[in-house]
């Protein structure tokens, strides 16, 4: 287990060379000031096109280049204050700064919501037109047609502008909820039977989880779950508004439901939705039963608790690794995937474009933010351990993937669906995975590398998957008009987690209050998307494996594209087709193999 700091250390104690160089984004806080005052006086750019969209092909041009021009800056000064935010939740300015930004991107938004009004009194003819007679229009059109695939459900232009100035106070739940996590949890030490103190945070917790020691491992869990419950009802409140508002929000743009106007929002269809969520619960769950009984046979426990379950397979092979010698395989295993790609990697790893440091306040987990025109930033908290190489790789695939997208997109056209994010990360762990297993290994060691490759789906296919099956039942219930409390929360998850468990794990209460942990479900349809990326990516480097070159130019196409495409198109052009659940078949039986592979070593 990764020794678990003693005292974590303030966020000015902690060496500059564990965190991220935000000077890249602005040069000081007094230069972050100015531009944030700036782009409020910036707003009249667009805002002179107001009622003008229809007058010529030119216009619209350029507004929508005005629009993207203040985008650019807005992005910069949000990811600065977040960033800030994030590295340091209880410091009091940081937090000062996010709520101003907060309010300039309400302003910007309410002020510059006319533009999809205004495009939505235009007809599929004229705006086809307009692009023929101005050919800037063409970098535009992906985005003039997704918008027109919103008609049924835009609201008047007077009712999106009144809808838009609420954004500060519509993104409030996600705000309470993180600054409560970072700034207001406080979690109790507790003592193991050796008299030792062990001190716990929402940043350790994961360590403690996967400790080769189950009194320590069993203890965190229930000094952590302790923890969880004394805030249950104030999340659960705070969940629950964030429910009620998109319930609402379907209802005033004539969906039949929230999950439509999400899907429609990712451009993914209720089947595909499906597709994932049913398959990877149905097909999986025998798997996954036998890799828990595996595990308590194996580590000889009583019984096999849901606080044991990232309890080590081998506790005695805990290889540590450090942050220089994690990058070195890292860039060795993604050389497939060519020079210009690389480009990126080892910039990403040598130019602190990272924060590798656990200090007091760091948001918890691991993220990667890409500001268009400067360079992505990674946030996670470094401990020596061979999972974080993966979780560097995984954010790393997202940084090359939004890096090459703002190299050959315009900023409109580099997002695209969150159906899809996930795949470029999952790639990079793919190929970790391979090129550890292509080298000459002793038994134990591609024993070890299996289970991280295990790790990567047990995150992806089991803990974001049940996340989507609790969002799925959460939604019906609040359609059908029942209050999201605490104790539905809690009875929904520990109901989701038996039933794909089994009797092969023995489900607590502390179980049913791991909904607190995430932050996913403030980010609409979001976990279930990790299955589809993962999905993708399985396919596509086995595509790698078994072609070499074709797979490989096949992908770079993709993650170029950024979001010209819609997802199903995006994963076609890769090669694989999500429209059917066999990609998904497929890639849970890949997860069968490694666990039959597993079965027999012991």
């Amino acid at each position: 287990m990764p020794e678990v700091m003693k005292n974590t250390l303030s966020r000015s104690e902690v060496p500059v060379e564990q965190t991220w160089n935000l000077s890249d984004l602005f040069e000081s806080e007094a230069a972050w000031e100015a531009e944030l005052e700036a782009i409020q006086n910036e707003i009249g750019s667009v805002t002179q096109y107001k009622g003008r969209l229809a007058e010529s092909p030119k216009t619209l041009f350029a507004c929508l280049q005005a629009k993207d021009a203040l985008s650019v800056r807005a992005t910069r000064v949000m990811t600065f204050a977040h960033l800030r935010s994030s590295e340091d939740g209880t410091n009091p300015d940081n937090q000062a700064n996010a709520a101003r930004v907060g309010s300039v991107l309400s302003e910007i938004s309410a002020n510059t919501s006319f533009i999809d009004s205004e495009i939505l009194q235009l007809d599929e003819e004229t705006i086809e037109t307009y692009i023929k007679e101005e050919k800037g229009l063409a970098d535009f059109r992906k985005t003039l047609n997704d918008l027109l695939e919103t008609k049924p459900h835009r609201l008047s232009p007077d009712a999106e502008e009144i809808l838009a100035a609420f954004g500060e106070v519509h993104d409030a739940p996600y705000m309470i909820y993180e600054r409560s996590k970072t700034s207001d949890m406080k979690f109790s030490s507790f003592t193991t039977s050796d008299g030792e103190e062990h001190p716990l945070t929402f940043n350790s917790f994961p360590s403690y989880e996967g400790s080769t020691d189950t009194e320590l491992r069993r203890k965190a869990y229930e000094a952590f779950t302790n923890t969880l419950k004394q805030y249950q009802h104030t999340y659960a409140a705070t969940y629950a508004t964030e429910v009620k508002k998109q319930v609402i929000e379907a209802k005033l743009r004539n969906y039949e439901s929230v999950t439509d106007m999400l899907l429609h929002d990712q451009q993914v269809t209720k089947e595909m939705y499906h597709n994932q969520l049913d398959t990877i619960q149905t097909e999986l769950a025998p798997h996954m039963r036998r890799y828990a009984k595996l595990k308590q046979r194996v580590l000889g426990l009583d019984k096999m608790y849901y606080s044991d379950l990232k309890a080590p397979l081998d506790p005695e092979f805990e290889p540590k690794i450090s942050y220089e010698e994690s990058s070195k395989i890292i860039l060795e295993s993604l050389k497939v995937m060519g020079p210009e790609y690389m480009e990126f990697m080892e910039q990403g790893i040598n130019n602190r474009w990272c924060d590798l440091a656990d200090n007091i306040g760091k948001r918890s987990g691991a993220f990667c933010s890409s500001p268009y025109g400067v360079h992505p930033y990674i946030l996670m908290t470094w401990n020596d351990s061979m999972r974080n190489t993966f979780t560097l790789a995984h954010e790393l695939g997202h940084a090359g993937h939004f890096a090459l997208a703002g190299r050959y997109q315009t900023i409109s056209n580099t997002r695209p669906s969150r159906y899809f994010v996930e795949a470029p990360s999952t790639m990079n762990e793919m190929l970790l995975s391979q090129h550890i297993l292509s080298q000459p290994n002793d038994e134990r060691m591609r024993r070890w590398v299996i289970l991280q490759s295990l790790g990567t789906y047990y995150h992806n296919f089991v803990t974001h998957v049940l996340e989507g099956e609790l969002q799925r039942r959460v939604y019906d219930l609040a359609e059908r008009g029942k209050p999201i409390t605490a104790k539905l929360l809690n009875e929904q998850k520990l109901e989701a987690l038996s039933t794909f468990w089994g009797d092969a794990v023995e489900m607590d209460e502390g179980a049913g209050l791991t909904w607190m942990r995430q932050p996913h479900y403030y980010m609409g349809l979001y976990p279930y998307t990790y299955s589809a990326g993962l999905t993708a990516s399985t396919a596509a480097a086995q595509m790698i494996q078994e072609e070499g070159q074709p797979a490989v130019d096949r992908w770079l196409s993709v993650l170029k594209a950024g979001g010209t495409l819609k997802p199903l198109d995006l994963m076609k052009q890769a090669g694989v087709d999500m429209s059917t659940p066999e990609p998904i078949k497929k890639a849970v039986a890949y997860v069968g193999s490694l666990i039959d592979e597993l079965e027999k070593s012991y």
